[in-house]
């Protein structure tokens, strides 16, 4: 079951391409976070939306807003790196590869029949309360706009 406004977010932690880690603990201390799951990375759609969750990456900082952005996908740190590179954006993308999906599954965003996450989108606000959470077909290109006006919204 997707977890709804109101509801706690599910601590995780996740290497993301870089090496780093994301603690979502310490995302929310004082900073409203967009968590996006996306299926694969190289695909096109998850393609698309790594693009506009960067542009909407730069306007919070030039916005000087306390958002973070953050796209999860069930591919390994070394996948994200190469494509984070092909595609040239900023975004951090953190590796939910193992325990294979169990972020996803915290957040009921896990198809187990196939072994990705869904897309799915969390605004969190800080604090770690959930503010919005949705989930789309797989084949659909998601406007994340909405779930960062909800994350600025719960600053």
């Amino acid at each position: 079951m997707i977890l709804r406004p109101g509801d706690r977010a599910p601590d995780f932690t996740v290497p993301n391409q870089h090496g780093s880690t994301f603690h979502l603990a310490e995302a929310v201390h004082g900073s409203a976070v967009v968590l996006a799951f996306v299926p694969f990375a190289f695909s096109p759609i998850c393609g698309d939306e790594i693009g506009q969750l960067t542009r909407l990456q730069s306007e919070t900082r030039e916005q000087d807003r306390a958002v973070s952005l953050l796209a999860v996908s069930v591919d390994s740190k070394y996948t994200l790196a190469a494509w984070s590179d092909a595609a040239g954006g900023d975004i951090e993308l953190g590796s939910d590869f193992w325990p294979h999906g169990q972020v996803a599954r915290a957040y009921g965003a896990f198809d187990s029949d196939h072994g990705v996450a869904e897309r799915a989108v969390f605004a969190i606000a800080p604090g770690g309360t959930i503010v919005s959470g949705r989930q789309v077909a797989r084949s659909s290109t998601r406007d994340f706009s909405e779930d960062v006006a909800a994350a600025l919204g719960s600053l």
